[in-house]
């Protein structure tokens, strides 16, 4: 997250003018000089005139050698020196500003297609899916993850001890096929891992490479207003925190902008609100830069240092270890919730290994997905000072005024079951790996007549909250 949180080789040729010619002053001869001279005869002059002719004629080709052989070297410079059209792959003539253009396109092409040799790697089985995703099943020992120095030559880990008190309700029991991928009937062997194939447009949708996959840096606060980062969450902080765990009704929110996102997520945290903060995030995501639609689709995020160089989303960086061969992270989930109609949930829960120290995700009823290695955090090398469960979009104000982009269901907390969005059955997960109910329970809405939250509690969903909004309406222009 962003915890606002958020605010944020072509070469010019220096060059001298060229001088092929030079011409020599003389001084003339002054007339009060003595000169010791005879007498020239008009037959001397004729035998002189005849020599200079001569001497002239003699010169003249090696003259000509000398100016061709500079208009040569001058009509070779020349395209360098002073930039004219050149001829694009039709024929026809391109600006030199137009040319220069093309070679910057040209390098960032050469880019994406070196990092998408990096990041796609190669597949045991392609399974197309219904939404135009290809879903690779990439032998688990090559995914991503281990192209890191820390992993290279390593295999993925055994399923690590649980928390202690971790049942399964039968109201958080779910069918295998909940993402679009796997309705074909069609899956991914044993050894392997599937992976959301990237693709060129992916990336181009990126204003760089290096950006791809990643969310821009921003100032990380407490108070995230006005920076262009909207939420409405719930949090506990003030005590160590080893995992949370959290039931989230999918959604798919309008977005109106394709720089714009909306979610619903967990976030752990840990380290200050600066240069060194910490976060483990999964959730599902409704993101048209990232995927190219508009699908909600089921994400995990990581950085150890505010979002600034390290982490990335799903698989797009060497960090998350995945272990499943049933959950595409980054593929669409399907079926979703409707208004006024049958209600989706997914279970997540997020927690450190006892013994070994990573951080392990598990998705529904007890399908483990994978971990993030301790080596890639600091503070959270040791544990969590603050869990958060709630939504988040962007409001990129494009059009001058508030975003129309929906969080949740895109309708207030306050029209309740089967119409807002919600979190059930909210966790933590203590030192002793126990998992408890929230206690000193906070809330936060940024701007509250875009997007709110409510808190209850009974004994079916134990700690829950409505929350979501339309976002750009007559209270919140």
């Amino acid at each position: 997250m962003d915890m606002k949180r958020d605010p944020f080789p072509w070469t010019k040729l220096r060059y001298k003018p060229l001088s092929y010619l030079s011409h020599n002053k003389t001084t003339p001869m002054h007339t009060n000089t003595y000169c010791f001279c005879q007498k020239t005869t008009i037959e001397q002059q004729q035998r002189h005139s005849s020599a200079m002719a001569t001497s002239i004629a003699y010169k003249t080709p090696q003259m000509l050698s000398i100016f061709i052989s500079l208009l040569f070297v001058f009509s070779t410079l020349s395209p360098v020196l002073s930039l004219p059209n050149i001829t694009d792959s039709s024929g026809h003539r391109q600006p030199a500003n137009q040319t220069s253009r093309s070679s910057k396109e040209m390098q960032k092409l050469r880019r994406v297609k070196a990092y998408l040799k990096k990041i796609n790697k190669s597949a045991m089985k392609t399974i197309q899916s219904a939404d135009g995703d290809l879903i690779d099943c990439v032998l688990s020992n090559l995914q991503p993850a281990f192209d890191h120095p820390e992993l290279k030559g390593q295999k993925p880990l055994d399923p690590p001890e649980r928390p202690k008190w971790h049942y399964y309700n039968v109201n958080d029991t779910m069918t295998e096929s909940f993402q679009l991928w796997t309705n074909s009937s069609e899956s991914c062997p044993q050894g392997t891992v599937p992976i959301r194939r990237t693709t060129q447009e992916d990336v181009l949708r990126a204003s760089t490479v290096q950006k791809f996959g990643r969310k821009l840096r921003r100032n990380v606060r407490r108070d995230s207003s006005g920076n262009g980062h909207e939420h409405a969450v719930v949090f506990v902080n003030g005590d160590q925190y080893y995992g949370a765990k959290a039931t989230l009704n999918v959604w798919a929110p309008r977005v109106t902008n394709e720089y714009e996102f909306s979610l619903s997520q967990i976030w752990v945290i840990s380290g200050s609100f600066g240069n060194d903060l910490n976060t483990i995030e999964a959730g599902w995501q409704v993101s048209p830069e990232l995927y190219g639609d508009n699908y909600p689709r089921f994400f995990t995020y990581w950085t150890t240092d505010a979002y600034q160089a390290t982490g990335c989303y799903n698989l797009l960086c060497s960090g998350f270890v995945q272990t499943n061969n049933k959950i595409a992270i980054g593929a669409a989930i399907s079926p979703r919730s409707s208004y006024n109609g049958r209600q989706f949930d997914i279970g997540l829960m997020v927690w450190k290994d006892p013994k070994h120290g990573h951080w392990w995700l598990e998705f529904g009823s007890g399908l483990l997905v994978g971990y993030w290695p301790d080596f890639l955090f600091s503070h959270l090398r040791s544990h969590a000072s603050m869990v958060q469960f709630g939504g988040e979009i962007v409001n990129s104000r494009s059009s001058g005024y508030h975003t129309s982009t929906q969080m949740g269901s895109g309708h207030f907390a306050e029209e309740g079951f089967q119409k807002a969005s919600y979190f059930r059955n909210l966790q933590v997960v203590d030192w002793d790996n126990n998992l408890l109910p929230l206690t000193s329970l906070h809330l936060l809405a940024d701007h509250p007549n875009c997007y709110d939250i409510r808190q209850g509690k009974n004994n079916d969903w134990g700690t829950y909250f409505y929350y979501g909004g339309p976002g750009r309406n007559v209270r919140c222009p």
